[in-house]
């Protein structure tokens, strides 16, 4: 048997098995053939001078540890993503690939392991976002230099199905605030400026702006494992939201009084109104009353892109008011919205250039003259 690293049959295959062996921590690889040896020193070389070389004893890292490792550097992320990508860790990435090195693991594996995942009747959305943080701690190992590539990268995922979305009217939008009661400047609130859930019950007195007309968005509420944590928003970025004339009212009305740190929307014991407690509570019952399949508190924030939309809000306008990350986001989301405005478009294309062709006929009239028997001249008519 020949051995590699250390030592191959023959005095250069030995001296250049040896320095392999010094730059890969002196591990061993054997081989029954004296050419297979030499073919395996060959291509590590190769790949060191093309710096693709991967020292194995780095891969043989095991994916459920290297998961926690990856998900250990991620200090960028909401402790409510973080909660989140460490469930999947646990139940899913944990139970398959816990004991099996980040080497070993094989595309074909991969989508393999994604089918039964799909077959076991998990919804092809939460199929790809267990596919996602699989992936996404790979990739840091890529970039770790402990694989040269990828192996969860560009397998097969299922179709997600898109969720419909409700978007309501003026009057459905008033009715399910009257259903709701005291809570009325709050489906407002939510149904008008397009905050989140968590935005809306992490608001302070002092983050209402009513000269201005506007809500200053700077904290966040989340739940993590049972417990409310505020944060800042989503993608940590801050924003302005347009309050219209009549919720500026409704605002003023409810913070009269209250110092700048209160909650603008708190539960009735004064404290962090939280979504299930609300829904169980006042909205879900609320909405039923009103004939409004459908809905939830978080929804009403497609409702605000809507109308906001129907008023001529641009794509821009929206995706600020949204808080979304880019404008691209919100073409994803709600580009159909827009496609009802090319009528409109096409409609005062057509009237713009009839009056500029109007235009144009009046300027550009030809002196139109008339012969004049009587005077035997010509005369401008």
């Amino acid at each position: 048997m020949a051995q590699c690293i250390g030592e191959a049959s023959g005095a250069g295959a030995t001296g250049s098995a040896r320095a392999a062996a010094e730059a890969s921590r002196r591990r061993s690889k054997h081989f029954t053939r004296k050419i297979d040896a030499e073919r395996w020193l060959a291509g590590v070389e190769v790949s060191k001078s093309r710096g693709e070389w991967i020292d194995p004893n780095l891969s043989r890292i095991t994916v459920g540890e290297w998961a926690r490792t990856w998900l250990d550097a991620q200090s960028q992320l909401k402790p409510t993503t973080i909660a989140r990508y460490g469930g999947i860790v646990d139940k899913h990435l944990a139970a398959t690939w816990g004991q099996i090195a980040i080497a070993d693991v094989t595309p074909a594996d991969v989508a393999a392991w994604l089918q039964r995942l799909a077959s076991s009747g998990l919804a092809a959305g939460s199929v790809r976002y267990i596919h996602r943080i699989l992936s996404l701690s790979l990739a840091y190992a890529v970039l770790d230099g402990r694989l040269s590539r990828n192996p969860a990268a560009g397998v097969p995922l299922p179709r997600a199905k898109a969720k419909p979305r409700v978007f309501l009217t003026h009057a459905e939008v008033g009715r399910l605030a009257s259903e709701c009661g005291d809570y009325a400047v709050l489906i407002n609130a939510l149904g008008y400026t397009g905050m989140r859930w968590g935005e809306a019950v992490a608001l302070q007195v002092e983050d209402v702006d009513l000269l201005r007309r506007r809500i200053r968005v700077t904290r966040a509420m989340a739940e993590v494992r049972g417990k409310a944590i505020i944060g800042t928003p989503k993608d940590h970025e801050r924003r302005d939201v347009p309050v219209p004339a009549f919720l500026v009212d409704d605002l003023a009305e409810l913070v009269a009084g209250r110092s700048p740190a209160e909650l603008v929307f708190p539960s009735p014991k004064g404290s962090i109104l939280r979504n299930g407690n609300f829904r169980r509570n006042v909205f879900d019952a609320a909405a039923q009353r009103a004939g409004l399949g459908g809905i939830t508190p978080h929804g009403l924030r497609h409702t605000a892109a809507s109308l906001a939309i129907q008023a001529g809000a641009t794509v821009v306008v929206v995706s600020r008011m949204l808080g979304h990350s880019s404008a691209k986001v919100t073409l994803d989301v709600y580009a159909h919205l827009f496609a009802d405005d090319l009528d409109t478009v096409a409609d005062r294309l057509h009237e713009a250039r009839a009056r500029a062709s109007a235009d144009q006929m009046r300027t550009s009239r030809p002196m139109i003259f008339a012969e004049d028997r009587f005077a035997g001249g010509q005369h401008a008519v």
